[in-house]
């Protein structure tokens, strides 16, 4: 699935509205270089990075509280641009439903939004390494053509430096190759045609905290009627204190 650059351009607003509701400036490198000196070979991901998105982040539950701390009651959808066919399967979830993956509400598109820490590092020059310590779950962001591999819970993820909105830089993830799972874990259901588009930003505070932002926006032409976008935050912790990776779990 392709986004056009009208959705893009929906997507760049909204970072620009959380930036301001933030009141934060955002960090990074007025203008990068993807590719190396004249004549050169393309520099790495790693070496062109406006921003360093590397360590410790935990996820600060500011909205939608409920709704990602404790499962939600069957039938609710709320902030789910669910169809017909999404809604009759999320009506007929009841608590105590075994899936038969545990991790079937850990794939890409709900993972970043559960609470939790987060371990981001370079796996290598070319790939961006996301581990988190709710589910065990491991994302890899490829800069490069890597295997696309089987279809999987974190699917294939395809990273890009990008300018952000007022200046800096951001990172584009676009993310598919997934298998048909959940988005919550009441059993709103996400297809593997799904299509997750996000936006990374680092922020500093004037007291010199740093705060992440990821902008998304998902689209299913399967069980949703439009776009699903939403925003994530995380501050950045000065160690792994706390760190303490658990299994899937459907509670």
């Amino acid at each position: 699935m392709q986004y056009s650059e009208s959705h893009r351009a929906r997507l760049a607003r909204l970072s620009r509205l959380v930036c301001a509701g933030l009141m934060v400036a955002l960090v990074g490198i007025p203008a990068f270089a993807q590719r190396g000196g004249r004549g050169g070979p393309p520099q790495p991901a790693e070496a062109t990075a406006p921003i360093d998105l590397t360590g410790y982040w935990v996820s600060v539950v500011t909205e939608d509280w409920k709704l990602r701390m404790v499962v939600p009651n069957p039938g609710v959808v709320d902030g789910v641009p669910v169809n017909g066919a999404a809604r009759q399967i999320a009506n007929a979830w009841t608590r105590g439903t075994v899936p038969p993956d545990p991790c079937i509400a850990y794939g890409a598109p709900a993972l970043m939004r559960w609470p939790g820490r987060f371990h981001i590092t370079w796996e290598n020059p070319q790939t961006l390494r996301i581990d988190t310590d709710y589910g065990t779950q491991t994302r890899l962001v490829h800069f490069d053509n890597a295997d696309r591999g089987a279809p999987s819970r974190q699917g294939y993820s395809a990273g890009s430096w990008v300018n952000a909105p007022g200046g800096g830089g951001s990172l584009e993830v676009v993310t598919d190759n997934l298998l048909e799972g959940w988005i919550r874990k009441n059993g709103v259901p996400i297809s593997d045609q799904a299509v997750m588009t996000e936006y990374f930003d680092r922020h500093t505070l004037p007291n010199g905290d740093e705060w992440l932002t990821i902008i998304a926006s998902v689209e299913d032409p399967v069980y949703f009627n439009g776009p699903m976008i939403f925003s994530t935050d995380y501050k950045r912790l000065p160690d792994d204190e706390g760190w303490t990776p658990t299994p899937c779990s459907i509670d």
